[in-house]
């Protein structure tokens, strides 16, 4: 056996959530909570990671998918109970076991990587994480004799005042011997009077045993604080927020100011871009070189090219090239795809459709189920017709062409290039290339070549 295995306990049922899904579904800066602690144990290059699942379990299986395996908990008798569902998948498969919670969304993987690590080194039979705290926070406390080894962790429910006075708290996240856990594990006492297995009785079993204890300490609180309620989950976005703008502030990103800036964890920026306050970058998002977004911006699942300005505007699942300029109060929805240098005015709108470079689009417009040449311009008031009632219908303007303004275009239709609509007109038929057409209907007057050539 080689490496080492995980173990994520995510079967408690989260009550004090008031949800009607799985605690551990909540997300945290833009992902479910439990993908986090998913994310680090396949970070750190476990072989094997077991899932411990219990209320929910079909739903958080669904999210989490396959890249673990699964036991339930069918009873929710304390966190020894928990990881011992996992001896079966588990036994055998690697030297150490990683244990740590579903619920724990701020905890740095460099962290877990220190403990990983140190328990690689040492061999003992336990690593344990502590962390140094005023507040207790309701945590077990470490108690160590006077040399300064592990004796025991000791709940705060049970602590005497001596015991309460200590300020190293047990974070619940281990490091085991992997032979040692699943031999001893269903030695673990039952306590009274939950009668409920704690997995913190290992370190006194240890001891027991004559065999080492580790510990790795941290100071920083945010790392371990659980999530209980929605207090708790208000506190670890914040918490993840902040080091997000600190992480891209740091790789040259501006954020004006990152306390009303939200930019969740799956979001990529490339570097002298500026975002101002009030903006919302979420899910796959990626912002290339020198844009400036927001303020006042929500921009969900869209790929944005270098030299780009979003102002005040809401775009999903939109695509922009380079030197794209839009809003304010626009509205990219999903399929909207604008070429490089389109500029696309205030109250403009955008559905699964296709606008061309350089392709201008001042205002007050709405473009659906569409494809725009280059260079087009699109006055203010234009709309693609493109609903019956039944079926949506596709529209196509010619490179070049000059739509007029309040001009309605009844798909399917189609525009020539360098055709030319007048204002007000209500286009049921296609426009040849070249010709000027106006009206209700729209009629084709004439072709605009043989005005050029005769001078008109």
């Amino acid at each position: 056996m080689t490496g080492f295995a995980a173990v994520i306990l995510a079967a408690g049922q989260g009550t004090r959530m008031k949800s009607s899904f799985p605690k551990v579904l909540h997300p945290v800066a833009g992902l479910p909570m439990i993908l986090w602690s998913v994310q680090n144990a396949r970070t750190l290059g476990a072989d094997s990671i077991a899932l411990v699942i219990g209320v929910g379990a079909e739903a958080v299986q669904q999210t989490v998918g396959d890249q673990v395996l699964y036991t339930v908990q069918q009873e929710q008798l304390g966190t020894g109970h928990a990881t011992l569902q996992a001896r079966e998948l588990l036994q055998g498969r690697a030297d150490s076991v990683l244990v740590l919670y579903g619920d724990m969304p701020t905890l740095r993987l460099e962290t877990l990587q220190r403990l990983v690590q140190l328990h690689h080194e040492r061999r003992p039979a336990v690593t344990l994480l502590s962390v140094l705290s005023d507040d207790s926070m309701g945590f077990g406390r470490v108690v160590r004799d006077p040399d300064g080894a592990v004796t025991a962790i000791v709940e705060e429910a049970v602590a005497t005042p001596e015991i309460l006075a200590l300020k190293e708290l047990n974070c619940g996240v281990y490091c085991f011997d992997a032979d040692w856990l699943w031999r001893r594990l269903p030695d673990v006492p039952m306590t009274q009077p939950k009668g409920e297995y704690y997995l913190t009785d290992m370190v006194g079993l240890a001891v027991q045993d004559g065999l080492p204890v580790e510990v790795v300490t941290i100071t920083d609180v945010t790392e371990v604080q659980g999530i209980n309620n929605r207090v708790h989950l208000a506190r670890a976005e914040r918490i993840m927020r902040e080091r997000i703008a600190e992480s891209l502030m740091l790789d040259g990103v501006t954020l004006i100011d990152p306390a009303t800036t939200y930019i969740e964890a799956t979001v990529r920026v490339g570097r002298d871009t500026v975002i101002y306050p009030n903006t919302v970058l979420r899910g796959q998002t990626v912002v290339g070189e020198a844009c400036e977004l927001g303020p006042n911006s929500v921009i969900q699942d869209t790929t944005i090219g270098d030299n780009c300005r979003v102002f005040a505007s809401v775009l999903e699942e939109a695509t922009l090239e380079n030197h794209v300029n839009i809003g304010p109060f626009g509205h990219l929805r999903p399929g909207a795809h604008l070429g490089e240098g389109v500029h696309m005015g205030n109250f403009g709108e955008v559905k699964n459709a296709y606008l061309a470079p350089g392709t201008k689009m001042g205002h007050f417009s709405y473009i659906g189920d569409a494809r725009v040449g280059a260079d087009a311009n699109i006055a203010a008031g234009t709309v693609t017709c493109n609903f019956d009632g039944v079926r949506k219908h596709r529209t196509v303007i010619g490179e070049g062409a000059f739509i007029g303004s309040g001009t309605m275009l009844v798909a399917p239709v189609t525009v020539g290039k360098r055709a030319k609509i007048g204002a007000g007109s209500v286009v049921t038929r296609d426009v040849p290339d070249a010709t000027l057409a106006y009206g209700v209907p729209a009629r084709s007057q004439r072709k605009l070549e043989d005005e050029e050539e005769s001078g008109g």
